[in-house]
């Protein structure tokens, strides 16, 4: 009787920690969830129900961010798509014990002086939202439309590089599946590969 516990015990946890780690799939439902902003006030993803939401998993520390942050290519994004109405949340998922880790009050600065318009900085200490989500790379970007359901997940364009110079001929598929969404167009690319640095844990 015992070891039938243990065993069923065992495969529960596994079951559940797949659940966990999963990724989130575009065409299902986008996972829930509530996070502490950089300001100390919390954001759930409910807070936006009827509106476009994109979600950029950011590290300051990672060479592919500093190139679209660098050029402002990021910020250009964030704040055409803010005024069409879609919101922006950026979200910190590396370990607190890791070099590139930045606290809340250091993360808003950094932000700041970047001139990012984001709604919100999100942060993720524990990496829960990102295994959720099954975010892998800084950036990782996330599209979710007004119902509620992910429409696109993968990098922010086709060309794997840390040179700003690659940014102009790239093909940027966020602001292509935003567009599409906001035009009630399927978005030709739901799924991409995701390209950058390796999201570090806890």
């Amino acid at each position: 009787m015992k070891r039938s516990f243990f065993v069923f015990f065992g495969l529960l946890m596994a079951v559940l920690s797949v659940q966990v780690r999963a990724d989130a799939v575009p065409g299902s439902p986008a996972p829930a969830f509530t996070l502490t902003d950089t300001l100390g006030k919390p954001v759930s993803l409910s807070d936006f129900k009827g509106r476009l939401v994109v979600l950029e998993w950011v590290n300051h520390g990672c060479p592919f961010v500093r190139k679209h942050y660098g050029a402002g290519n990021m910020q250009s994004l964030q704040k055409s798509f803010r005024e069409q109405g879609v919101v922006w949340l950026s979200i910190q998922s590396t370990n607190p014990d890791h070099q590139d880790y930045q606290a809340p009050a250091a993360l808003e600065q950094t932000m700041r002086k970047s001139g990012a318009a984001q709604h919100a900085t999100l942060m993720d200490p524990e990496g829960k939202v990102g295994r959720l989500y099954g975010a892998k790379v800084t950036p990782h970007l996330y599209l979710i439309d007004q119902a509620g359901t992910l429409r696109y997940a993968g990098a922010i364009d086709n060309i794997r590089s840390t040179d700003q110079a690659d940014i102009a001929r790239a093909r940027n598929y966020i602001a292509a599946a935003l567009d599409a969404v906001l035009a009630g167009r399927t978005v030709a690319d739901r799924r991409t590969t995701a390209y950058g640095c390796t999201i570090k844990y806890r």
